[in-house]
């Protein structure tokens, strides 16, 4: 008569939908609460010493960042001051050239 159910999936579906009713209600109990509300709080103070690491290794980046910059200018000066030494030796160099030329 009831030739054509299959009663392992119906079986099957009456074992979910009571697992799934008893999962519900464990999850939802008070002790499943508190695990939840310590887990949040571990997660919480997870994230402060995240952010607290992420700002020290910015400002050392951000110190790093400004001492490669004053290396650079510095750099920038000596190369300047070296081309204005070169500049006015060529000139002098020239002016003696022309002078004994002159001569």
């Amino acid at each position: 008569m009831f030739e054509w159910i299959n009663w392992k999936k119906v079986g099957l579906f009456a074992g979910g939908f009571l697992a799934g009713s008893y999962g519900v209600k464990l999850l939802s109990s008070k002790d499943a609460k508190t695990v939840y509300t310590h887990t949040t709080a571990a997660a919480l103070r997870m994230k402060d010493t995240v952010m607290k690491d992420v700002t020290t290794l910015r400002e050392n980046c951000e110190d790093i960042a400004a001492a490669a910059a004053d290396i650079n200018e510095e750099r920038q000066r000596q190369y300047d001051a070296q081309m204005i030494e070169d500049a006015k030796a060529i000139l002098a160099q020239a002016q003696e050239s022309g002078a004994e030329a002159n001569a």
